[in-house]
């Protein structure tokens, strides 16, 4: 009886099944998935399958609940929908490998039963994985939206009560107040920017066009400077090699480094200093933020992940800057990579593919 041999040879049907899990390249194997799923699977199959040749089987909304369960523990375990899938599969090829191996009497019958079995297992454990994943989706999406609307209206009280203090002309427009305005109107700008950003990102809309680098450079400066005045910070623009350019999205980009020198005057100390520059190499642009925040403390937290952990004790804004800039860069074919200077602070380099030099007519 299968049931029998998956009971016999439980153990052995682990060892197989943790051998194919383990050497799988896509979905990437999990250290939970290794030493929990696997035997987890295994039991629900084996007292399914008992079960089934009594005179009470399992019946089908029994199987799809326990599924279920497993859906919501994988869930909880780190898994996505992939592995659910996969390792479901990895358990049902192992016990056939060995079954055949042993020479196991197994009938035919007992083979569909196990194959029903999986298929109402699979079904139901990622409807239930899919389920709560959209579920804990939408809500993550509320508090984001909230988040958003939260930041909105604190930018939008600092500048209406600065605008107040200097509609009544009794501080000067070049004081800390003015400076309270100018702050909150980048950083309104800033947040809407991004927004905008991530919409079109998530739309898959871009609009690249050939970029000459140094001229893409200056634009971004000219605002740069103003963010950069109004937190006492000097920011200082590397000369660029006017012949260097490259296939991009204006915005997306644009957005991109805007978000690094944002995060660098965020928590770059006043009085302190944040370096932007662009070098080449090996047919790649990188278009390096260098700032002072003293160095990146040692954490296992992803920096580029949304609503991730903050660098210092500045807590404003909604912690997407940098989850946005690697969206919009690796959207180019490229990617940022952050360089940690401790004790003095970090080196953001958003690296993206050279275009292709334009050939010139040959003069005759």
């Amino acid at each position: 009886m299968l049931h029998e041999f998956v009971t016999a040879y439980g153990d052995a049907i682990i060892v197989r099944a943790r051998e194919k899990v383990g050497h799988r390249r896509r979905p990437p194997v999990s250290a939970s998935e290794l030493e929990n799923g696997v035997p987890v699977f295994l039991t629900q199959l084996s007292d399914t399958l008992r079960c089934e040749l009594t005179a009470s089987p399992y019946s089908a909304e029994a199987i799809g609940a326990t599924a279920a369960r497993h859906g919501r523990d994988l869930l909880g375990l780190g898994f996505n929908v992939s592995q659910v899938v996969h390792d479901y599969g990895d358990i049902c090829q192992a016990i056939t490998e060995l079954a055949l191996e042993q020479n196991a009497p197994i009938a035919i019958e007992e083979f569909h039963t196990l194959n029903r079995c999986l298929d109402t297992a699979i079904a139901e454990a990622v409807t239930e994985h899919a389920r709560l994943t959209a579920q804990r989706a939408g809500t993550e999406e509320t508090e984001r939206l909230g988040q958003m609307a939260h930041e909105l209206r604190h930018l939008l009280n600092a500048a209406f009560l600065a605008f107040q203090t200097l509609k009544h002309g009794a501080v000067a427009i070049n004081g800390s107040t003015g400076m309270v305005l100018g702050r909150s109107l980048v950083g309104l700008r800033d947040l809407i920017d991004s927004t905008l950003a991530e919409v079109r990102l998530g739309a898959g809309i871009q609009r690249r066009e050939r970029l000459t680098v140094a001229e893409f450079i200056d634009e971004i400066a000219v605002t740069a400077n103003l963010h950069a005045e109004y937190r006492d910070i000097h920011l200082l623009v590397e000369r660029v090699d006017r012949e260097l350019a490259v296939n991009a999205d204006p915005q997306l980009l644009a957005s991109a480094v805007t978000n690094l020198l944002n995060n660098a005057f965020k928590y770059t100390h006043a009085g302190g200093r944040v370096v932007l520059r662009v070098n080449h190499e090996h047919e790649r642009v990188m278009i390096e933020v260098e700032d002072e925040c003293g160095g990146i403390p040692d954490s296992a937290a992803d920096r580029f992940q949304s609503f991730g952990e903050r660098r210092g004790s500045d807590r404003t804004g909604l912690g997407l800057g940098l989850a946005i800039a690697r969206k919009a860069v690796k959207a180019h074919g490229g990617d940022i990579h952050i360089r940690n200077i401790p004790g003095t602070g970090c080196v953001f380099t958003i690296e993206v593919p050279v275009a292709e030099a334009v050939s010139r007519p040959a003069v005759l």
